[in-house]
């Protein structure tokens, strides 16, 4: 009798829950659904918004034993497929891995017999390219289309596939009611590609080192905003946290020795990076912000007092650079790479007597010793196949001299990229008063609504702005707080960098483009992401009062 008990009350149940053929359970699911308020008159709630869409006012359900189905040259990707794993249990997150697991069985065995009271159980995607090479300017358009029975995901590359899945994830929601995953708003037309080809984050890990564990949650987190590319500063002039083979002392120039990087750990951060679509751009920042170099190799210094600018005297100094440059490459195949060059006080090169000597010998003002290291460096650079990137202050000491494959980095203020573009250089747009993340006292508003091609009206100099970048800058951040200092304002620069541009910057974005980010940003607090509130003028505070994550 207690067998039978057992039987009927844990057995029974998760067989009648999958099999359960009967219309009348059908139709009440349907008659469930269709009591569901079809919110006609919300805001669209994706984030970024796509670049066309249509939707109806039907609700689906979604199988958690949804399939994947792929077609394609390049359908069969590993990373579709481990994207597809991702999301899965994102999407299902509130059905337990052994409830559902009894499900799969019941319905591998049964498949044939078996009636689906879901409206979806299958995903079906399709990519036509193989080629997988992650580079600047790859194919992410894809279109998704919502009906009853199949979701539909078509992209050219397997990047444009990621972004299509990224926008189905956030289509479905739970309803805690019917305990189903449902689509509201459906069937959906999704046409989507990005507006800038470059939409980064900056992470900087020389002021506070970020294990490589973090920034693989970072990187995961910019995938949902369809970021991608993570430009990595890795070293500056308080830490060379990085392994460098061919100078092995260099990273004596870390806190400690626990705060470090292997060769082994920035390879496998940038092969994580690819299969969520986003390239690592590193950043070695010369010749100013180098002072930790010479904790391994003090000969780069120009004297003891005299610690950076590096030393534009020596040899030693470029073949170093060179040696760096040439380890990273092995590690890091996206085409740009990042120079620096900002910030360069040259004062105590004229105060060092043998690097006085040098400039005199060259008839060199310190100026000219700036821009000679610059040149050199990109020299460098361009010798191993990689795009140089450098911080606005080159392009406004000598333009004429960089080269004409320089990308100028913006972050002083407003009207570089213009200046860029009318000399025919590509530009990125960081401009501190609204895009540096360090910066707490710049509330969401003001970063969703600056304009990256502010100033330029000409259609070809809009072209040369690629796009543009949030930086964490890390005096005030560590693991501790990173999460909550990015997100939900590094959000907003996502959207103005993926949306076009005419369907976000409305009159009122309090009304229609803020409870979309509100939405968001809960949408990252349920991923594990620690986002802060929206509404506080400054960023990372916590919640001052009880409430709803979705009106702080």
């Amino acid at each position: 009798m207690l067998l039978h008990m057992f039987y009927f009350f844990f057995f029974i149940p998760c067989v009648l829950f999958v099999v359960l053929p009967q219309p009348l359970v059908v139709d009440g699911l349907r008659e469930i659904r269709t009591k569901q308020p079809h919110f006609d008159e919300s805001p669209t709630y994706l984030w970024p918004l796509p670049a066309e869409f249509t939707s109806g006012d039907e609700v689906f359900t979604v199988d958690p034993s949804l399939e994947l189905v792929v077609d394609g040259a390049g359908g069969a990707s590993d990373i579709v497929r481990e994207a597809f794993e991702r999301y899965r249990k994102i999407i299902f997150e509130h059905s337990g891995s052994d409830y559902v697991a009894g499900r799969f069985r019941f319905k591998r065995v049964l498949r044939e017999s078996i009636i689906s009271e879901y409206d979806v159980s299958q995903l079906k995607i399709t990519v036509h390219s193989d080629n997988e090479e992650l580079q600047f300017g790859v194919d992410e358009s894809y279109t998704l289309l919502v009906s009853a029975g199949e979701v539909t995901i078509e992209a050219n590359t397997v990047y444009g596939a990621l972004r299509g899945i990224e926008t189905f994830s956030q289509l479905c929601a739970f309803d805690y009611t019917t305990k189903t995953v449902q689509i509201h708003k459906a069937p959906w037309v999704i046409h989507d590609q990005p507006r800038f080809a470059y939409r980064g984050l900056m992470l900087d890990t020389s002021r506070h080192y970020l294990p490589a564990t973090v920034i693989k949650q970072i990187i995961d987190s910019m995938s949902y905003a369809k970021f991608n590319v993570l430009h990595w500063h890795i070293i500056d002039e308080e830490s060379f946290p990085l392994e460098v083979p061919s100078y092995p002392n260099l990273w004596n120039g870390s806190y400690t020795k626990w705060e470090r990087y292997t060769v082994e750990d920035a390879y496998d951060i940038v092969n994580f990076a690819k299969t969520r679509g986003i390239n690592v751009m590193a950043e070695v920042d010369v010749p100013g912000h180098a002072e930790s170099w010479g904790a391994g190799y003090p000969d780069l210094w120009p004297s003891p007092t005299c610690r950076e600018p590096l030393d534009v005297s020596k040899n030693f100094t470029f073949d170093v650079v060179s040696g760096i440059l040439t380890e990273l490459r092995k590690i890091f195949p996206f085409e740009l790479f990042h120079l620096g060059g900002d910030e360069v006080n040259t004062d105590c090169w004229s105060q060092t007597p043998h690097v006085k000597q040098w400039l005199q010998n060259n008839n060199f003002a310190t100026k000219d010793a700036y821009r000679y290291f610059v040149l050199k460096a990109q020299e460098i650079a361009l010798s191993k196949n990689w795009t140089p990137v450098n911080w606005e202050e080159t392009f406004n000491a000598f333009p004429s001299k960089l080269s004409p494959q320089t990308i100028v980095h913006n972050w002083l203020g407003p009207g570089v990229c213009p200046k860029a573009a009318a000399k025919g250089f590509r530009c990125i747009y960081s401009n501190q008063g609204v895009w540096y993340l360090d910066h707490l006292d710049v509330p969401w508003d003001e970063v969703y609504t600056a304009e990256p091609l502010e100033g330029i009206s000409d259609a070809s100099q809009q072209k040369l702005v690629i796009g543009g970048e949030v930086c964490m800058w890390g005096e005030t951040v560590d693991t501790s707080d990173i999460q909550q200092t990015i997100w939900p304002r590094a959000a907003a620069a996502a959207e103005r960098l993926w949306s076009p541009r005419e369907s976000t910057l409305k009159a009122n974005i309090t009304s229609t483009t803020l409870p979309r980010l509100l939405n968001f940003r809960c949408l990252l607090n349920r991923r594990g992401v620690a986002a802060a509130p929206v509404r506080h003028f400054y960023a990372r505070q916590a919640p001052d009062r009880a409430g709803s994550c979705y009106v702080q």
